[in-house]
């Protein structure tokens, strides 16, 4: 910085001096030349003997602005931080985002719901288990026309099941579907379920996404992964967004095929008021395009021809009114709004109901007849709270769910993530 100073001080100098006295272009070019390399001198000078004020304890001299990139990183632990920033730089405050309402918490922190993830990095698919050892009531609300989901009237208030014990989302379609056989094994095995006199039963509920455009079709989820997730959950638990469990073949802007589409997978968030606390994970899949809920600007979905920027999937549907039958992607983006406030089976189904605006102000767009967006929602403890200010809240933690699933994403299996976008 002081050097950058010296030096434009000696230009201002020179080229003032040659405007009032005269000086000849080539004197006046001559005395810059010779004012700026003493000026340079100089300063370089006294940072040897300072020991490089720039780079004193207290001090970075590194610090990337916005947009920019260092010109000559020193180490690949810099070039890490580098790019860290510039993804950060991509959408306003990621990295210093404050919820409208409480503080934010980690989704592990709400207890006793524990989650646990297994992946096929190689087939790009996986799943996300979330047990409660005692049970958890549980909601559901399905507004896709293209679900892939098991027990899901298990979750209707008219029937007579009051607890889930575990959630599977898993990748595969309606072939991931077994995958909560495993799961069903390993908690039988721990003695959890439903006691029918006979026998334990876990019930467990599970949604999938379409995935089997990504990796290889012919790998899905199935009843080891089930096994080996469920057993992470209480054994290890290994939560973590991005290119993890549900979201290893997650992605999103598919209207012209998965040559435009983007990277996405899986994200958390969740915030506490007082004893209340209210979280979601989102698996993020979906046909359209995504935006940040507070600023409106684009995010991720469909790329532009040459892979590099966003383009608009409701301007590529307009083009034309025709009918499309098959709109052969597939899609699906499924959450989980987890709290400890205290409600019933019919109060979950309207929390989850409402955490769908959350969808619809991040996706666009959304519920198409392609997708088989779905949202859980379910209590884990006795935390007397409001049913709408939580349902409000499942809005507010399913957007930044899916803000994190963008940003925690890594470009894979020829998909860019938004890291590598310019």
């Amino acid at each position: 910085m002081r050097r950058n100073i010296a030096i434009i001080l000696a230009l201002a100098l020179t080229l003032s001096t040659a405007a009032c006295g005269g000086a000849s272009r080539q004197n006046t070019d001559t005395a810059a030349v010779e004012a700026v390399e003493a000026a340079t001198a100089t300063v370089e000078a006294e940072s040897d003997e300072a020991g490089t004020e720039d780079n004193a304890p207290g001090t970075e001299s590194n610090e990337t602005t916005p947009g920019t990139e260092p010109t000559a990183p020193a180490s690949e632990e810099e070039t890490e931080e580098v790019t860290t920033v510039s993804v950060a730089a991509k959408t306003p405050g990621i990295a210093n985002r404050k919820p409208l309402a409480g503080t934010e918490i980690k989704i592990t922190d709400i207890d006793p719901l524990m989650i646990g993830q297994a992946e096929d990095k190689e087939a790009a698919t996986g799943c996300t288990v979330l047990i409660c050892e005692d049970g958890m009531r549980a909601g559901l609300d399905v507004r896709g026309g293209g679900p892939a989901s098991r027990e899901s009237q298990l979750l209707n208030p008219l029937m007579s099941a009051q607890i889930v014990h575990a959630i599977v989302l898993a990748g595969g379609s309606a072939y991931g579907l077994g995958t909560a056989n495993g799961v069903m094994t390993y908690l039988e095995e721990q003695g959890i379920g439903y006691d029918t006199g006979y026998a334990l039963v876990p019930l467990v509920a599970q949604a999938d996404i379409y995935d089997l455009s990504v990796g290889d079709p012919s790998v899905r989820p199935g009843p080891d992964m089930g096994y080996e997730a469920a057993k992470k959950a209480l054994e290890s638990p290994n939560y973590q967004d991005g290119n993890h469990g549900a979201g290893c073949g997650a992605s999103v802007g598919k209207i012209a095929g998965m040559d435009y589409a983007m990277k996405t997978g899986i994200g958390s968030y969740a915030v506490q008021i007082g004893d209340l606390k209210i979280g979601a994970i989102v698996v993020l899949n979906a046909l359209g395009d995504v935006y940040d809920w507070r600023t409106g600007e684009q995010i991720a979905g469909f790329l532009t021809e040459d892979k590099t920027s966003l383009r608009s999937t409701m301007e590529q549907m307009s083009y034309s009114i025709e009918a499309k039958d098959n709109k052969f992607t597939g899609n699906t983006t499924l959450a989980v709004v987890v709290t400890n406030a205290n409600f019933n089976k019919s109060q979950l189904c309207k929390i989850a109901g409402m955490a769908h605006d959350g969808y619809a102000r991040s996706i666009n767009p959304v519920h198409t007849s392609a997708d088989g967006d779905s949202i859980y929602a379910v209590s884990v403890g006795d935390v007397a709270a409001d049913q709408d200010l939580v349902g409000a809240l499942g809005a507010e933690v399913v957007s930044e769910a899916i803000i994190r699933a963008v940003y925690n994403s890594e470009g894979a299996y020829g998909l860019p993530a938004v890291g590598d976008l310019k």
